[in-house]
């Protein structure tokens, strides 16, 4: 591009211009001689370097899973005849979900206890047999033999008391299979049954239940990380933050950092992580990506400006600092990090100094600004 040198405000200079910035600059020049033209300032918005508290964390992409979660069968076949919720309901612990026909469970429970009773009043009548015998043989009135076959036959019925008593146990149980609870609090999902339907035993789940509180979120962060994780956890417990929407203004949830993974993927040469959240409100939701945040250590005293204000150049990250008379700067700055719109600066700006946010592809250095109108705080100077 060819350089001009023209006469502005009564001071030469030299400047690489835009040609339509040259052409009515030349065109103002022939029509007024060597007049002072002014140029109009250009309106940009602004803010301010702050020294504020900010966190030393990491981030990553989370996904939201149950502390609990259990597939419901049935554990005894039958007709369901009742269903003691409604699809996506919160529920407690022992709530009846779904009830099986418990009629034929109650008549075989009624059986088994019949042929207990049988079986102990035989056993009884066994045992007075085989102590009599035991009196009689001693007396040589009846054979040892004889003795014997009563002692079997009473120690044979006791054995068969204990079966029936297992049988009944066993129909005690089926009988409470009919009536399907909850095995913990939480949130159910789809009823893949109706009431009426034919279920067999240990066949498809029923539905799935998921704990909604606390709940976890399950991470990973690159293998040459971990050192700085484990050094930082071991002075304090780790916080995390998480964002349920990839919407920078939604809530932030905040929980406590749980697990460590006891080995590297050697596959993606990463660490898995995970976060423990109460969950009150029900903001997080298993098979959720959300953005997680794990706060190492919080800074006090970090020199910060608007992420807006940072533009990167050839020779590196710049921005625009407004001196004296509202005339920019272009200044090189050393970035550290940036965090949703906040970026923290190590060197090349000092607290309370003024940057330029918006409109800097119209500066160059040397520049008159005039701040936007709808800036707080600010006035225009023209």
């Amino acid at each position: 591009m060819t350089k001009i040198k023209i006469q502005i405000q009564g001071n030469p200079f030299t400047r690489c211009l835009p040609y339509w910035l040259l052409a009515t600059a030349l065109l103002i020049a022939g029509c007024t001689g060597r007049k002072t033209v002014p140029l109009p300032p250009v309106p940009v918005a602004v803010g301010q370097a702050v020294v504020q508290p900010v966190p030393l964390s990491l981030e990553a992409v989370g996904t939201v899973e149950p502390i609990e979660s259990v597939s419901v069968k049935a554990q005894v076949g039958g007709v369901i005849t009742q269903v003691g919720f409604s699809e996506g309901q919160d529920v407690r612990k022992g709530q009846l979900l779904i009830r099986i026909d418990p009629r034929p469970f109650q008549t075989a429970l009624d059986a088994a206890r019949a042929q207990l009773a049988r079986d102990k009043f035989q056993a009884a009548n066994a045992e007075i047999q085989a102590k009599r015998y035991a009196d009689l043989v001693k007396k040589d009135y009846v054979t040892q033999e004889q003795y014997d076959a009563a002692r079997t036959q009473a120690e044979m019925l006791s054995s068969t008391v204990r079966v029936d008593e297992a049988a009944v146990e066993q129909a005690t149980l089926n009988l409470e299979y009919t009536s399907i609870t909850a095995p913990f609090p939480g949130r159910t999902g789809s009823l893949l049954v109706k009431k009426g339907n034919v279920v067999k035993a240990n066949d498809a789940p029923l539905l799935v239940i998921n704990q909604m509180q606390p709940i976890r979120v399950s991470f990973s962060i690159p293998g040459s990380q971990l050192p700085q994780v484990r050094e930082y956890g071991s002075r304090n417990k780790l916080e995390v933050h998480v964002k349920p929407t990839r919407d920078a203004g939604g809530p932030l949830v905040k929980g406590t950092l749980i697990f460590i993974d006891n080995a590297v993927d050697s596959s993606t040469g990463t660490v898995t992580l995970k976060a423990e959240f109460s969950n009150e409100e029900d903001l997080l939701w298993p098979g959720q990506f959300v953005d997680t945040e794990l706060v190492l250590v919080i800074e006090p005293n970090a020199l910060t400006i608007p992420a807006s204000a940072v533009v990167t150049g050839q020779e590196g990250f710049f921005v625009f600092v407004v001196g004296p008379g509202q005339v920019v700067e272009k200044r090189p700055v050393k970035v550290n990090r940036t965090l949703d719109s906040t970026t923290v600066i190590d060197e090349g700006l000092k607290a309370g100094e003024t940057v330029v946010t918006d409109g800097q592809m119209r500066l160059i250095p040397g520049s008159r600004v005039a701040f936007k109108s709808d800036q707080p705080g600010k006035r225009s100077d023209t």
